[in-house]
């Protein structure tokens, strides 16, 4: 079941300190952009993915291809992408041993969700980070 208590999601964002968000956009006029920067502005190390533009940098962050090519431990992904293609990117997060999966508003797919619980992932569903962290007063700061 995702997490859907204030009190849980709070946990998850201050025990966070590494953050994939897939479907990073390098255009200011994406919320993408701007979830990574408040992300970013909040302590969180936030590595950008996206297959479009690999290889770029948004926020001083490389972009990577796909999640297997990060290299190092990933506590959170961020997934910004539509229903139908977020298992893909929840199947990554399991095969690169992600801690939880945090799909945006918007984003739901319930057999993602599942697989990523069965492999002991947390996960939220249909809810922004950049939004929780002020209204839950998440304390992150950098380490």
């Amino acid at each position: 079941m995702p997490l859907t208590a204030d009190a849980e999601i709070k946990a998850l964002l201050e025990e966070t300190r590494v953050i994939a968000l897939v479907g990073a956009s390098d255009r200011p006029d994406r919320p993408s952009y701007r979830v990574m920067q408040q992300l970013q502005a909040h302590g969180y190390r936030v590595i950008p993915v996206n297959p479009q533009i690999t290889g770029e940098h948004v926020h001083g962050e490389f972009i990577f291809r796909d999640l297997s090519q990060i290299g190092e431990p990933i506590d959170m992904v961020d997934i910004f992408r539509r229903s139908e293609a977020a298992g893909d990117a929840v199947d990554e997060a399991i095969a690169a041993g992600a801690k939880a999966v945090w799909m945006q508003q918007g984003v739901i797919n319930q057999p993602a969700a599942e697989r990523a619980e069965a492999a002991g992932l947390k996960v939220v569903m249909d809810r922004c980070p950049a939004v929780d962290i002020p209204r839950l007063g998440v304390a992150r700061v950098a380490d």
